[in-house]
């Protein structure tokens, strides 16, 4: 039995805010708007998903009592311009002092963590 991935799926309350975050974060086109239900296509099979959940409550990274679940690293060949490009499109930074030239950990604006990794 063969099997693939096809979609990483994030819960959030505003679809339309955080997939357009990530599509201007990673340069991956919208490719199906829905009601509740948005996708990225990162160009290679797998597609970044949004899906609506009203009640969304937003893990709060590193509270163990919050766990944030699941969470993204985005590999940059430039940490300091993603870095920039990613607060200039709304995350927050959570955390770069553990290894700032290797990796940096943000949140979206749902609040779901993410990590830029350097190449």
């Amino acid at each position: 039995m063969a099997m693939q991935l096809g979609n990483i799926v994030f819960d959030c309350a505003n679809t339309k805010e955080v997939a357009q975050f990530y599509s201007q974060l990673t340069g991956w086109p919208i490719v199906r708007t829905d009601d509740d239900w948005i996708d990225l296509d990162s160009g290679a099979g797998v597609k970044l998903s949004f899906q609506l959940a009203p009640d969304h409550v937003p893990p709060r990274w590193p509270d163990p009592a919050a766990p944030q679940q699941a969470h993204l690293d985005l590999v940059v060949d430039d940490m300091d311009a993603a870095h920039a490009r990613a607060l200039e499109l709304g995350a927050t930074l959570l955390s770069d002092t553990e290894a700032p030239d290797s990796f940096r950990v943000f949140a979206d604006p749902a609040g779901h963590p993410f990590c830029l990794c350097s190449s």
